[in-house]
């Protein structure tokens, strides 16, 4: 019996699979290289998780700082896309619960990492 997945991990996956869906639905002029950089912090997010779940000590906490400074970026594209009038207010409130979830749970992880 494996041990259940970390609700970060889970929630993460949610919102990538969100992203890559919305992005279909972005201006054609700039779905390319504005879809790049939001795809590109929403991976590096993913991908500094799981490496920290896999270190301990200093490493995993400048793991956990690479993760909160992809999601501060995430939240720069996302709020961009929003005020561009890319998304829509539904679309735009879904992804910042998402974002504001997965904060909250990569703060309790960072907090936690410093005790």
């Amino acid at each position: 019996m494996t041990a259940p997945e970390m609700p970060i991990f889970t929630r993460t996956f949610d919102l990538l699979g969100w992203l890559l869906q919305a992005s279909h639905h972005l201006p054609r002029a700039h779905r390319h290289d504005f879809t790049k950089r939001l795809l590109d912090a929403a991976f590096d997010l993913r991908e500094s998780l799981e490496e920290a779940n896999a270190r301990r000590g200093d490493a995993r906490r400048e793991r956990l700082a690479r993760a909160d400074e992809a999601l501060a970026k995430l939240r720069l594209y996302l709020r961009l896309a929003n005020r561009l009038g890319w998304l829509s207010a539904g679309q735009y409130g879904h992804a910042a619960e998402l974002i504001a979830e997965v904060g909250r749970l990569l703060g309790g992880w960072q907090k936690a990492s410093h005790a």
